[in-house]
């Protein structure tokens, strides 16, 4: 079994800034890819940027800029810088990994965290 666990949010008006983190653990072999998404209420849950195990980044265009995503040197942590939010970058922010393990012949699986609360206030 994997669990990630993330950590970081909070309450910040807008303008700030707030960095997310996220550690995996458990049965794992190798990471393939880690990601950040984010549900508001009454939405579906998005992409807001990802990271493969190369280092290559994706972002949704509405944090391009603002935000940017990257891994621990352990690689099964990740980190969210968020800067300049705003009031719209308000939900439940989830960490998302592509698990192989506990061998290396393992198939991949995805993975999500419990999720943390990030609020913009303007």
């Amino acid at each position: 079994q994997v669990q990630l666990v993330e950590s970081g949010g909070g309450l910040v008006q807008a303008g700030g800034s707030l960095r997310l983190s996220c550690a995996a653990s458990g049965s794992i072999f190798s990471i393939n890819a880690m990601g950040w998404y984010r549900q508001a209420p009454g939405k579906q849950r998005e992409l807001v940027a990802n990271i493969t195990g190369g280092g290559i980044t994706n972002y949704a265009d509405s944090v391009k800029g603002r935000f940017t995503v990257s891994r621990g040197n352990a690689k099964n942590t990740e980190y969210l810088q968020m800067n300049s939010l705003k009031p719209e970058d308000t939900a439940v922010y989830y960490c998302n990994a592509e698990v192989v393990g506990p061998t290396p012949w393992s198939s991949s699986r995805n993975y999500w965290g419990q999720g943390t609360q990030v609020t913009v206030s303007s």
